[in-house]
């Protein structure tokens, strides 16, 4: 490959920041794994010419020299460790420098930008509204030209305080606008006071409607978090008790799916809290095309290597301290 002059840094921020991303991914497929670019085009879901030209763009602005460079701010080894440490369809890695306070709101706001691709040929999409993270992207998300997203449908009930919920339904009308669907909500308490109040919700037809369309998700985006409180979630907000958290940690539970809990490998704790849960089971969740999670932090960390441990992420987008700690956790023993 011959030496290619580096481009002036004004060109380089006039392009947006996921073109560099996806350009300098293309480039290192194609000169340093040995890729052809129809290969390329069918891995990412692009045309060839498509792969030409980000190709060539990245010749232009000094990503291609005689070794690819990673623009500042981006990750492409520690993205192409996790896909191969953990079985990963892509990963997306975002340079975080705001403290733990600002990483939902700097996650859920690049998530809207790198996903845009996710969605393609997914007519049933499942979100978890209840997400801080999954908030922020919603509102940052742009209407755009998915290829037939046709229902965005809520995959839990109701969790929190009134002002919670109230931004929950907002954030579900907001990426179903953004993605040209029909919003779907499940409008219950996520988790009930008892497994006969969750029989007697299961027996609503809106409800019954909405966790049918929870058996065939082409896309779910999941949420994930620890066995215990975390966000804005307190006891008595349609959530559990500190009592019940404190039992399903003693019987091994290191996260939750959805409040549905797993331990460090992954593997569901069967608890009769799940009686109590409204919304997408595991064996839903599993049976779900695409699986992303958007999501980061040292309170999260356990959670999310427990859901890559148990085949329940195939696409993550994560910060890179979150990053960092995977691949130091990875099956691989990768540092």
């Amino acid at each position: 490959m011959k030496r290619l002059a580096t481009a002036p840094s004004s060109r380089l921020v006039r392009i947006d920041i996921e073109q560099i991303r996806l350009m300098t991914r293309i480039a290192r497929l194609h000169f340093l794994q040995g890729l052809r670019q129809a290969d390329i085009a069918e891995k990412l879901g692009i045309s060839q010419a498509s792969v030409s030209r980000y190709l060539t763009l990245a010749e232009e602005q000094g990503i291609v020299r005689t070794v690819v460079v990673s623009p500042d701010g981006l990750f492409p080894e520690l993205e192409e460790g996790l896909v191969e440490s953990y079985g990963l369809q892509s990963a997306y890695v975002i340079d975080i420098s705001s403290s733990e306070e600002g990483v939902s709101h700097v996650l859920g706001t690049a998530a809207a930008q790198c996903l845009s691709s996710e969605f393609k040929e997914s007519p049933l999409v499942g979100f978890t509204s209840w997400s801080t993270t999954l908030r922020e992207m919603a509102k940052a998300m742009l209407p755009r030209s998915t290829g037939g997203v046709q229902k965005v449908v809520e995959t839990l009930g109701d969790l929190g305080s009134p002002m919670l919920q109230h931004e929950a339904t907002m954030a579900t009308l907001q990426i179903a606008k953004a993605l040209g669907a029909e919003a779907v909500f499940l409008r219950t308490p996520g988790v009930m006071p008892t497994p006969e109040m969750t029989r007697a919700a299961m027996a609503d037809a809106h409800i019954q409607s909405a966790l049918r369309i929870l058996d065939s998700l082409d896309v779910a985006l999941v949420g994930v978090g620890p066995a215990d409180f975390h966000g804005p979630l307190e006891e008595g907000d349609n959530f559990f008790t500190a009592s019940q958290l404190a039992a399903v940690r003693d019987a091994g539970a290191v996260g939750q799916l959805h409040q549905r809990f797993i331990d460090a490998t992954g593997k569901p704790v069967e608890t009769k809290l799940n009686q109590l849960v409204m919304g997408i089971t595991l064996e839903q969740l599993r049976n779900a095309r695409r699986k992303i999670v958007v999501a980061g932090g040292v309170a999260k960390h356990a959670a999310i290597a427990a859901a890559l441990a148990g085949n329940w992420i195939d696409v993550l987008v994560t910060d890179v301290n979150t990053a960092n700690y995977l691949m130091a956790h990875s099956p691989k023993g990768k540092s």
